[in-house]
């Protein structure tokens, strides 16, 4: 009898495991499915609007959302390079991870005892972007890894561009290159100078504190750096 009743708790966990095992081979389908899906398709929402649309109900303020998709053609060459120097200067180089980046950001971990930040490619970004919310955590990182592989994967560079630039936040409401140009120089994504393209571009790690038409003295020294290096990147390969 002493054998039976032992027998149940091993019994239910290997059932467990296969739930769990089942559960995360599902869960990478319908990720991979929806990122072919996405390679030809805009995608109409995101974790992170959704997260903004309820953070403004909750606190009683008008419910903004602003975007407007911009096929990447018609971005201006100027705002691609500008993102690409400020976010992820080897984006075209890598294959989703930039690990000497990695590397420093941690040694700057140790030394100063702060949290690693500042080695998220774009591709990493686009994945955390489409599918997570803005919420930091270390059990979604596997998931994260697998998504930018698999971006990397079946997208092609300029799919990844063209994606992140249309769903990445902005401004208070504002996502996408389309929106932000509109509500900050109230011109297209097309007609964007260097300087305005290097602002918008700057205020990107915290778009909601900076103002790329009113820029602080710290966001104006940062575009004019963006501005110098921008055109180091090179040509984009889509345009050659």
């Amino acid at each position: 009898m002493a054998k039976k009743s032992s027998s149940k708790p091993k019994q239910f966990m290997l059932t467990f495991l296969a739930f769990v095992k089942n559960l995360l081979l599902l869960s990478g389908q319908v990720f991979i499915l929806i990122i072919i899906l996405y390679r030809v398709i805009p995608p109409p929402v995101t974790p992170l609007h959704l997260v903004r649309v309820y953070e403004q109900i909750r606190d009683g303020k008008d419910i903004k959302l602003t975007k407007s998709w911009k096929s990447i053609d018609y971005i201006s060459d100027k705002f691609c390079l500008a993102v690409i120097t400020a976010e992820d200067a080897k984006f075209i180089q890598h294959y989703g991870f930039d690990f000497e980046q990695i590397q420093n950001s941690i040694e700057r971990g140790f030394k100063t005892g702060k949290k690693m930040r500042g080695a998220s490619t774009i591709s990493q970004q686009t994945a955390k972007n489409l599918f997570f919310t803005p919420k930091r955590s270390w059990i979604r990182k596997v998931p994260e890894i697998f998504i930018t592989l698999t971006l990397e994967l079946f997208w092609t560079k300029k799919r990844i561009l063209e994606i992140y630039l249309n769903i990445i936040e902005m401004g208070d409401g504002i996502y996408g290159a389309e929106a932000a140009a509109q509500q900050y120089f109230k011109k297209s994504s097309a007609d964007l100078s260097s300087r305005e393209s290097a602002l918008i571009a700057a205020c990107l790690p915290n778009p909601r504190r900076w103002k790329a038409n009113k820029p602080s003295n710290y966001i104006d020294r940062k575009a004019r750096g963006i501005q110098r290096f921008m055109h180091h990147i090179g040509e984009l390969p889509w345009r050659e």
